[in-house]
């Protein structure tokens, strides 16, 4: 298997389109995940956000269209085999394994891996990210506060030793001084261990103030795309992503806007 160069893309989704049964849940959708970049994904509740990635990670097959890993097509593969080629999630709600302890959940995630001297020092590594896990170790996940759970759902994915992280929604349910604390640290995963990441997220102004590259999900289909600094300045953006609206002179709106994308 051939590694992508620097700035290639590692991921690439062209005209794929998953159902939930009789519901088609993303129409068309085609992206490119650069290596060693963050891409985000946008979108409203029910936009086809966490589709995208279970239809990368095996969980949903799609019904059309073409996944490539790492140049090898991986679409309808077996999701332990996703695993092994290099990606790994950390799902939204966290999912961790209640009943386990905190090192056993981080355990589970390097299952596919026989290396047992690097996981111990990886291990190491994402405790050194979020200190809290390594204090709370021997205890049930279960008993974690929803924050600490999403720690440890990011350490599990990690635990993969990822080419590629897929996270859904990491600031689900979170403060916000602690959803800024799991993005900075988010992004210092990616450039410190060069781990490409793919990003779906409802909080829109600290999705691309982190991401490289953007991209707009609605009702299924990709309505824009672009480096991340760039769509946060576009006027669609802000008004219905952002929260930022016209303003006349007297500080009322003077029309209602459209999407230009329509």
């Amino acid at each position: 298997m051939s590694e992508p160069m620097p700035n290639e893309p590692i991921l690439t989704l062209a005209n794929v389109e998953a159902a939930y049964g009789a519901v088609k849940a993303i129409r068309g959708v085609s992206l490119k995940v650069p290596k060693g970049a963050i891409v985000t994904v946008l979108g409203a509740n029910g936009a086809g956000k966490t589709t995208i990635l279970k239809t990368i990670s095996g969980i949903l097959d799609p019904q059309k269209g073409s996944i490539a890993f790492k140049g090898e097509a991986i679409e309808r593969r077996d999701p332990a085999d996703i695993v092994r080629r290099g990606i790994s999630q950390a799902p939204e709600g966290r999912e961790v394994f209640p009943l386990l302890s905190v090192r056993n959940n981080l355990m589970m995630g390097a299952y596919t891996r026989s290396d047992r001297d690097q996981v111990a020092r990886d291990i190491e590594l994402v405790e050194s990210y979020f200190p809290i896990l390594k204090e709370r170790a021997d205890q049930d996940a279960g008993l974690l506060s929803g924050g600490q759970q999403q720690m440890l759902s990011i350490s599990r994915a990690l635990m993969a030793n990822p080419d590629l992280l897929l996270l859904d929604e990491p600031s689900l349910g979170l403060s916000p001084k602690l959803t800024q604390e799991i993005f900075a640290i988010v992004k210092r995963i990616n450039r410190e261990r060069g781990v490409t990441i793919l990003l779906v997220e409802q909080n829109a102004a600290l999705a691309l103030a982190t991401a490289d590259i953007g991209y707009i999900l609605e009702l299924g289909r990709i309505v824009m795309e672009g480096p991340a600094a760039e769509l946060a300045e576009k006027d669609d953006v802000k008004e219905f992503y952002l929260g930022q609206k016209d303003v006349g002179v007297r500080g009322q709106r003077r029309w209602k806007k459209k999407k230009m994308w329509r």
